[in-house]
């Protein structure tokens, strides 16, 4: 699942790739925005954590993986 972060105040957005499916990621957004936590946490597909101050949160883009094509073929 790819997720998109958009963060406040910074010319770059957060992209990663999560094993957690489309419920859980809008679940923790959710929780962060209605102040149940302080941070939202997410974690990628090699196990790191990334962690966004919910204050700081502008947008949350959830979408599935997409797949990358190889070679020079006609699209």
């Amino acid at each position: 699942m790819e997720v998109k972060i958009g963060v406040q105040h910074a010319p770059r957005e957060i992209v990663l790739e999560s094993g957690q499916s489309a419920e859980e990621v809008e679940r923790a957004v959710n929780d962060a925005l209605a102040g149940k936590a302080q941070l939202l946490s997410l974690t990628d597909d090699k196990g790191r954590k990334v962690l966004v101050p919910s204050d700081r949160l502008a947008y949350v883009e959830i979408g599935e993986s997409a797949t990358r094509r190889v070679g020079f073929g006609a699209l």
